[in-house]
C-alpha cells in the first residue's frame, strides 16, 4: 500500500515537473487539470478494477494464473466493445456510451455462460479456468473475423483501441467510472470472509455455512462489471490483473482480508505509473499503456515464477 502511494505521488510530481519551464502558466494549468490529472485518475480506476478482479479470481479459482484475461472476462468485454466500434453503432445507448454498453454486455455474457455451465455440470474450479481460456480464444477469433470484414479506418481504430490507452480529455470518463468502480469494488472486498473459507476448500466453506455457488456468481458478476467498465474506458490492458496480485501477495500474504484491498490499491498506483513511463519511453510518441504493461509484465512474471519455484 505504501508502494502504491509512492508511485501515485511520484507520477503526479513527474507530470508537474515535466510541464514547468516548458509551457506558459495558462497552458500548464489546462494541461495538468484537463489532460494529465484526469488521465492519472482514469488509470487509477482501471488499475483498481483489474488488480482487485485479478486477486478475487485467483482466490475464487484457487489458481495463481487466474485473471480477467485467462477466465475470459476481458475477451468478452473486448469482443462487445469491438463489435460496437466495427459495426458502426457509436453514440449512446440508454444514456450511456455504446462502447461501454457493448463491453459490459460482452463481459456479462461470458460470465453468464461460465456460471451457467458451472451450475449445469457442477464443474470444478480447474474446469472453469479451462473453460474461460477456451472462451477467450473463441472471442479473440470472432474479434479478428470482425476486423477482417471492416474497412481500413475501422480496422485502424480497432487496432489502436485493442492496444489499451488511458488518453482522455476532461473528467467525463473518470467520473463515469467512479460510482460503478467504487461500489462494485467495495462489494468484492466485503466478500473476503466467504472467499477466505473457499480458498481452503469448497467443502469446508459449505460446512461453515457459505453458499459457495452464490458467492462464486457474485464475484464473477461483480468482476464482469468492473472489467467491462475498465475495458470500455481504456481498452484491454494486459498483465495488470495477473501480475499485481502476485506482487501484493509477496508483501501482505495470502489472506483475502489484506490481499483484496492491497491488490486494488497497488493496481491503482501501478497503472498510472506505467502510463507515465509509456509517455516518455519514446520521445515524441504517446506509447499505449497496454504495450508498456505487456513489456514490463511478461519478464516480471517470469522472474516471480522462477523465484517462487526456487
Amino acid at each position: 500500500m505504501k508502494f502504491a502511494g509512492l508511485v501515485a505521488g511520484a507520477l503526479v510530481l513527474f507530470s508537474v515537473g515535466a510541464l514547468l519551464g516548458e509551457w506558459p502558466e495558462r497552458e500548464v494549468t489546462f494541461v495538468f487539470s484537463m489532460l494529465r490529472l484526469p488521465r492519472a485518475v482514469l488509470g487509477a480506476f482501471v488499475g483498481f478494477s483489474l488488480g482487485l478482479v485479478g486477486a478475487s479470481y485467483q482466490i475464487l479459482f484457487n489458481n495463481p494464473l487466474a485473471s480477467p484475461s485467462t477466465v475470459g472476462t476481458t475477451a468478452g468485454a473486448s469482443l462487445g466493445a469491438l463489435a460496437v466500434i466495427l459495426l458502426g453503432s457509436g453514440g449512446f445507448t440508454l444514456g450511456l456510451p455504446a462502447v461501454a454498453v457493448g463491453a459490459f454486455l460482452g463481459a456479462a455474457g461470458v460470465t453468464a455462460l461460465i456460471t451457467g455451465l458451472a451450475s449445469w455440470r457442477a464443474l470444478s474450479t480447474a474446469d472453469l479456468l479451462l473453460l474461460g481460456i477456451a472462451i477467450s480464444l473463441g472471442s479473440s477469433a470472432v474479434s479478428l473475423g470482425l476486423q477482417v470484414r471492416a474497412d481500413g479506418q475501422q480496422t485502424l481504430q480497432a487496432v489502436r483501441w485493442s492496444l489499451g490507452s488511458l488518453a482522455t480529455i476532461g473528467w467525463g470518463t473518470p467520473l463515469m467510472l467512479c460510482v460503478p468502480t467504487l461500489v462494485a469494488g467495495g462489494l468484492v472486498v466485503a466478500l473476503w470472509r466467504p472467499l477466505q473459507a473457499m480458498a481452503v476448500s469448497g467443502e469446508q466453506a459449505e460446512s461453515q455455512g457459505v453458499q459457495v455457488q452464490r458467492v462464486r456468481m457474485l464475484v464473477l458478476g461483480l468482476g464482469s462489471l468492473l472489467v467491462g467498465c475498465a475495458v470500455a474506458a481504456s481498452g484491454p490492458i494486459a498483465f495488470v490483473g495477473l501480475l499485481v496480485p502476485h506482487l501484493v501477495r509477496g508483501v501482505v500474504g495470502f489472506a483475502p482480508r489484506r490481499l483484496l484491498p492491497g491488490a486494488a490499491i497497488a493496481g491503482a498506483g501501478l497503472l498510472p505509473f506505467a502510463d507515465g513511463l509509456a509517455r516518455v519511453a519514446i520521445p515524441g510518441a504517446d506509447l499505449p499503456v497496454g504495450v508498456m504493461t505487456a513489456a514490463l509484465g511478461a519478464p516480471a512474471l517470469v522472474v516471480l515464477l522462477i523465484r517462487s519455484r526456487s
